[in-house]
């Protein structure tokens, strides 16, 4: 039997509190929905033209097939075609998701606004070819499962699968191709269920960035065992201006009224963040090579920072000098602190990235886990200036908050919202997530998290305290499609780091740790300690947001 899904959305919006001292208790899964956004441009319009064609993005759907073996938790996959599609548009391809996870996803339906009819943007395949069936599988499955791949007329490219359960091949207007010009190349991205004989994937553009015109259409790819060679479909291209469909500024901020997330510290965090104007007019300096005798205070909004695009090693900040105001700085001032707010275009501009960044002027000492020992490491791990930041993903066809991205030290994870942390407050819904303690990573549920392998790496704690940071204080620090009226402050701009090398020796701290292992969990320990990044290990000052690869490119 089919069943359906429809995505459905309720945001109220409020003033919020600039700070808070206590948790809300009550924590719980819901969806986050839009709501009625301030006017302009083509924003959250429902639908974009990308220069001859127009999409809509579909999250209703019906189910065609199901196994239940298998694939991520052993759970299965299934496989949906958009139902409710508008009228005049067309689908592109099928969807498919991971049983291990609620239903929630969408695909992209298109439709012809060319004035050409002889070069039309759509056209219908002319043939399929049969990629895989289910017969042959030993798992268990609701019946035999057809996958096939349209034959696109020359000039044009399929972007996705149609899938039955009989080996009948379907109409050949089940499905639109669409005219090369307006497609990108993909690449496969996260698996969603296989065998030893096929596996299906998301796809996404393989070129992906803020200027990247690529566009992830919604459906997935599959490919027979083995098999290495780029999907055999095809992403959308656009090739209107990027900046039309963007959140304009009341817009930006209607977005993090509704969407900011709450941030848990843990209850035995010493080093809490703080705002960056509070790190430097409590006493942080900055040094220059050569003139480590004369450090400089910095000024409000680190307008005396320096700022040529390059990290040469030349410049770097520091803690104060004195060790009372050094030891004070460390921990921060949680009611300073306020998140960085960077507004950005992905996937061709149908959705809005919001990187918010969060300064702590301290990142603490590490801890291990060797097994069922918990170890203090010393001086491993710390450093001066640690930033850390989560990332909003926002459809601009509909305004909706679809995932959100975790840094987590030198990598991170994207999270469907489906499968966020919700705090109800004040008639409203807001993301939750928490920050490890000591080294301030971001997870989207409190835990232990353990960076190695067989019981034994660096321990990533965290839990609820009294301790909340709200990301929905934030300042606005760039968005380059709003430029001149969202203006970059001078520390931005700095590119050197924001702490000084750790001058510590490694060897000599793992030699204190491993006093009191037993010596066959040595070599493994040391091993595990030394493959960590430098990120993890403390021995550099970061640089900032704007040094980061994702500045401008995709988070990894």
């Amino acid at each position: 039997m089919d069943s359906c899904f429809s995505s459905c959305f309720v945001v109220n919006l409020f003033k919020r509190k600039q700070s808070r001292s206590r948790p809300v208790d009550t924590i719980f899964k819901l969806p986050i929905v839009s709501t009625n956004w301030p006017p302009g441009s083509g924003f959250a319009s429902g639908i974009i033209d990308l220069g001859g064609i127009q999409v809509s993005q579909v999250s209703t759907f019906n189910k065609i097939w199901a196994t239940y073996d298998g694939g991520q938790d052993n759970q299965g996959a299934t496989v949906f075609e958009p139902t409710g599609i508008p009228e005049g548009f067309s689908m592109l391809g099928s969807y498919s998701q991971p049983n291990n996870k609620p239903l929630f996803g969408y695909v992209l339906v298109a439709k012809d606004v060319s004035s050409s009819t002889s070069n039309s943007t759509l056209k219908k395949p002319i043939d399929y070819t049969l990629v895989f069936n289910t017969s042959s599988l030993k798992v268990t499955q609701d019946s035999t499962c057809y996958i096939w791949l349209p034959i696109a007329p020359d000039g044009y490219k399929a972007l996705g699968h149609v899938v039955t359960t009989t080996q009948d091949k379907p109409s050949l207007d089940k499905i639109k191709c669409v005219r090369s010009d307006l497609t990108d190349q993909c690449e496969s991205s996260s698996w969603i269920w296989g065998s030893n004989d096929v596996s299906f994937f998301d796809v996404r553009p393989i070129n992906r960035g803020t200027q990247a015109p690529g566009v992830s259409v919604g459906t997935f790819v599959a490919q027979n065992g083995g098999e290495t060679s780029p999907p055999s479909i095809s992403c959308l291209k656009n090739l209107n201006s990027i900046s039309k469909i963007m959140p304009n500024l009341l817009q930006i901020n209607s977005i993090l009224q509704a969407y900011s997330p709450l941030m848990y510290m843990h209850p035995d965090e010493e080093y809490l963040p703080s705002s960056v104007n509070w790190f430097f007019s409590n006493g942080a300096l900055l040094y220059k090579k050569g003139e480590e005798s004369n450090p400089v205070p910095i000024a409000q909004y680190g307008i005396n920072l320096p700022q040529e695009p390059n990290n040469d090693g030349t410049y770097w900040l520091d803690l104060p000098a004195d060790d009372a105001n050094k030891d004070r700085v460390k921990k921060g001032n949680l009611q300073s602190a306020e998140s960085y707010v960077h507004v950005k275009p992905m996937f061709g501009g149908t959705f809005t990235d919001i990187a918010m960044w969060i300064f702590y002027p301290f990142n603490g000492p590490g801890r291990a886990k060797v097994k069922f020992i918990d170890i203090k490491l010393g001086k491993i791990g710390e450093h001066v200036g640690d930033w850390e930041h989560v990332t909003l993903r926002i459809s601009n066809l509909d305004g909706k908050l679809w995932k959100i991205y975790f840094s987590q030290h030198s990598k991170g994870e994207w999270i469907d919202s489906s499968q966020l942390e919700f705090q109800s407050e004040n008639n409203s819904n807001r993301p939750v997530f928490y920050s490890s303690l000591h080294g301030h990573a971001s997870y989207p549920h409190e835990g232990l998290v353990l960076q190695g392998k067989n019981g034994i790496g660096i321990r990533n704690d965290s839990a609820k305290s009294s301790m909340i940071m709200d990301l929905g204080k934030f300042v606005l620090v760039s968005a380059e499609y709003l430029e001149p009226f969202v203006v970059e402050p001078s520390w931005l701009n700095y590119f050197r780091e924001w702490g000084p090398k750790i001058d510590y020796d490694l060897d000599e701290e793992l030699r204190k740790v491993e006093k009191i292992l037993p010596w066959k969990l040595k070599d493994v320990f040391e091993n595990i300690i030394r493959s960590l990044p430098k990120e993890v290990l403390g021995e550099e000052g970061p640089t900032g947001p704007k040094v980061k690869n994702n500045w401008s490119g995709d988070e990894v």
